[in-house]
């Protein structure tokens, strides 16, 4: 079986690999030697596998750990997160960020069920990279948070989220971390008999939604393989669990009922009281979205070479903010009412009787990645990764065209990987980004651009067991230009821009391991990005967010000085990972309130400033009881995060203290699951900008493996937030008007063949 899989792998390796240190016997080192150029499938297998006979408990002693190109232990990364199997099926959703909400560090944008990003350690938008197999998601979720991220969970074997300044070797966008979904588009292995078929279906009675996808691997040859798979998902609007209104905007609409009926406006006065006292069933947020995808590889003993071509399309609603003022082009743009969220009395105006905003995205990419084995001197492998994008939304108010937004963006990627001298091995590598974005319609907030951005990058190791160093950096060198920009709020001036940023990156860790398993370290880091397109040049109602929303051209690069202690490991039957971290920024970017409106709509400006982020993240894992093939276990999850600007004001959107205790029994083939997610009140805000209510979330499941651990097959019946309660997510800029889904009985089954 081994010698099976080393003539098809060993050539083929691809980005995500599973390092497992460190045994004294020759059978177990050659294993290891042969799943760190493995699949993470093939090398999870055998790490479930006893040791040989001949072994001692001392001699027994491994590790696993999950990597990402160039980034090959976890201590250079300091923390990531791995959802697959079971975890992945149980959280499955139409959007990356509400799969992954429930790992440690992270939350979710929640905008919108079709539009919800990972938020990570408090961090989000473009500074937060989305990636697919290695390389960016191409699309504009990072730059606006009703923008959808166009990749699908349902066709995932895995999503890694990975955490700590070495992710910046992937781009200064990563400077919050990283997201990385790995597919099977491009097939980086062979088929197990020649012919692989993966399915997967969930049903939700919350919003009767049904989801569906399918992949399979077929060898046309001992070395070609095809990938096809596809996938849909509909959703109808989903149910809250309690009042749909958030307290602030269930009072604004009590007293503009009390008004208007004061006013003799009985019909306009019974409406908005309705509003106000509106349960249940959230207007305008039901989505639809597909994938369809082809790949093909051909994998030798020396190398392999892969490509694919995939659609996504997605069409989703945008629930809409009740006093919400839509000039739609009926007052000058940048006319500034100043009127610090006062509201009319005419009902239209209020936005309760206009036709439903909607989103139509539609993404068509195709991607190539070559690997090359060298056959050893200074390189052991040379990898290339290239993809493009062409990209297309359209927000819709009503049946009618608001605003498209148009994207061709490539990225390339070349990774040189060092052969291992010694106690040193490591990767050296560029990377190349360009993007041309337009917008078309009344309400264009942002005016047509280019980005182009080129970085070099190197991680190098030094293993002196037990202790071990890392050093990574990255130079990055970006420019951004527009011909079509507002100076300035008050001036209809325009003007060509064009801007070019230079920013360095460096982070050194030094680990120690403190017995079997276990290992602690302290990472010291520089980073710096440049600012985004839209942080300068945004200018303009955005009927999607319903904010106007204005940038500044002047912004200087962005950078952070940070330090980070961490453990991670075993000790003794039990998982600990716990990190505490901190960063201090220099010109920090951020998009807030200003309390003023313009046309109808709040005024959101970009300003820059210092600030500090303080925060603690930790996950244990432990079993309880194991006997005669019965297994109960208990985990925690907890975050916390403090970001101020440095006269101590709260920075927005940062996601609360949160605990999420969990316990779970397992018995042959079947396991029951049960959590309570707890997060606390949030009342450290930014300027106009509301509190949070605190909530817990009771979630409840139940599994089956009818063919036993070695096939994928699983069905898994749950139910979220058993007690239907009402629950907001800080991080969410619709978090008022736009709560988390209330009580979801669900099914979901993955078949493998």
């Amino acid at each position: 079986m081994i010698q099976h899989y080393t003539m098809q792998f060993i050539a083929s390796v691809e980005g995500f690999s599973i390092l497992m240190p460190i045994s004294r016997t020759p059978r177990f080192l050659a294993a290891a030697s042969l799943l760190a150029l493995s699949t993470p499938v093939l090398a999870q297998e055998a790490a479930q596998m006893p040791p040989p006979a001949d072994t001692s408990a001392d001699d027994y002693d491994m590790e696993i750990i999950v990597s990402v190109d160039g980034l090959r232990t976890l201590d250079v990364l300091s923390a990531q997160s791995v959802v697959e199997d079971a975890e992945l099926l149980r959280n499955m959703s139409g959007q990356v960020g509400d799969v992954l909400a429930r790992q440690p560090g992270v939350s979710a944008t929640s905008f919108a069920p079709g539009a919800s990003r990972p938020v990570l350690r408090g961090f989000t938008g473009s500074r937060v990279a989305v990636l697919t197999d290695g390389l960016g998601a191409l699309d504009l979720s990072a730059n606006s948070a009703d923008h959808g991220v166009a990749i699908d969970p349902l066709t995932a074997e895995r999503i890694e989220v990975l955490r700590g300044p070495a992710v910046l070797l992937y781009g200064s966008q990563a400077i919050g971390g990283a997201v990385n979904v790995v597919d099977r588009r491009i097939p980086r292995r062979m088929p197990t008999g020649g012919f692989d078929l993966q399915a997967t279906g969930t049903l939700g009675t919350n919003a009767d939604e049904r989801r569906g996808g399918a992949a399979a691997d077929l060898a046309l040859s001992e070395r070609i393989v095809l990938h096809v798979d596809g996938s849909y998902g509909e959703t109808d609007d989903f149910e809250a669990g309690g009042y749909v209104l958030g307290p602030r905007l269930r009072a604004e609409q009590t007293a503009i009922a009390a008004e208007e009926r004061a006013e003799g406006r009985l019909d306009e006065a019974e409406e908005a009281l309705e509003l106000a006292n509106r349960r249940g069933r959230v207007p305008d947020s039901a989505s639809r979205q597909y994938t369809l995808g082809g790949g093909l590889s051909v994998i030798t003993d020396t190398g392999s070479l892969g490509f694919s071509v995939g659609l996504f399309d997605s069409r989703y609603g945008v629930p809409e903010r009740p006093g919400a003022e839509h000039a739609h082009g009926e007052e000058e743009a940048g006319e500034d009412h100043d009127d610090e969220h006062d509201h009319d009395h005419d009902h239209e105006e209020h936005g309760h009787g206009g036709d439903g905003v909607s989103i139509d995205l539609r993404q068509w990419r195709g991607d190539v990645r070559a690997e090359v084995d060298t056959g050893g001197g200074m390189l052991d492998r040379i990898r290339v990764r290239a993809g493009y994008a062409d990209y297309e939304h359209t927000e819709f108010e009503g049946a009618e065209v608001g605003t498209r937004f148009f994207s061709q963006a490539f990225e390339g990627r070349l990774d040189l990987v060092q052969a291992q001298r010694g106690r040193w091995s490591g990767v050296t590598g560029a990377q190349a980004y360009t993007r041309d974005f337009d917008a078309i319609g009344a309400e264009a907030f942002v005016p047509a651009s280019r980005s182009d951005q080129f970085g070099i990058f190197t991680l190098q190791e030094f293993d002196f067991a037990p202790w071990e160093l890392d050093l990574a950096a990255r130079y990055e060198r970006s420019s951004v230009s527009s011909n079509a920009v507002m100076t300035a709020l008050e001036s209809e001036e325009t003007m060509a821009v064009d801007r070019d940023f230079d920013a360095v990156s460096g982070a050194a860790t030094v680990s120690r391991r403190l017995s079997r398993g276990l290992r602690a370290g302290i990472t010291g880091s520089r980073a710096e990005r440049a600012p985004s397109s839209e942080e300068l040049f945004s200018n303009g109602a955005h009927i999607a967010t319903q904010s106007y929303e204005l940038g500044n051209t002047d912004f200087g690069t962005e950078s952070a000085w940070g330090l980070e202690g961490w453990i991670d490991g075993d000790i003794g039957p039990a998982h600990v990972h716990f990190a505490a971290y901190g960063q201090w920024f220099d010109d920090f970017i951020y998009a807030s309130d200003t309390g003023r409106e313009i046309d109808g709509l709040p005024l959101f400006a970009y300003a820059q400033g210092d600030a500090r982020w303080l925060g603690l993240e930790g996950q244990i894992a432990a079993p309880f009881v194991v006997r005669d093939g019965f297994t109960l276990r208990g985990d925690l999850v907890f975050d916390y995060i403090d970001a101020q600007l440095a006269d101590g004001t709260p920075l927005p959107r940062i996601p609360p203290l949160r605990i999420l205790p969990g316990i779970e029994a397992e018995a042959g083939p079947f396991s029951m699951r049960a959590e309570v997610e707890h997060a606390f009140a949030q009342d450290d805000v930014a300027g106009f900008e509301t509190p949070t209510d605190d909530y817990t979330l009771v979630n409840l499941s139940a599994g089956w493996h009818p063919f036993g651990d070695t096939n994928d097959t699983q069905l898994i019946v749950s139910a979220n937030n058993l007690f239907d309660v009402t629950a907001r997510r800080h991080a969410s800029l619709t978090k008022d008007f736009v709560p988390m889904p209330g009580r979801d009985i669900r099914v979901a089954i993955r078949f493998s063949i």
